[in-house]
């Protein structure tokens, strides 16, 4: 499993090639990417604020 810093710059990656895709598609599908690393970024923490609490 990458580490949410990797996950974190691949999010960023992802965002910026989105905001500077020259068609709609290619747009839709970094955008995808993006909340994809955004979604496994946020089960990390989810799992690690869970894990602190017990």
């Amino acid at each position: 499993m990458m580490d949410v810093n990797d996950l974190l710059h691949r999010q960023q990656i992802s965002l910026l090639r989105a905001a500077r895709a020259e068609s709609a598609a290619t747009r839709a599908v970094l955008e995808d990417q993006a909340r994809a690393y955004r979604a496994r970024v946020n089960a990390y923490r989810d799992s690690n604020r869970a894990a602190s609490v017990h």
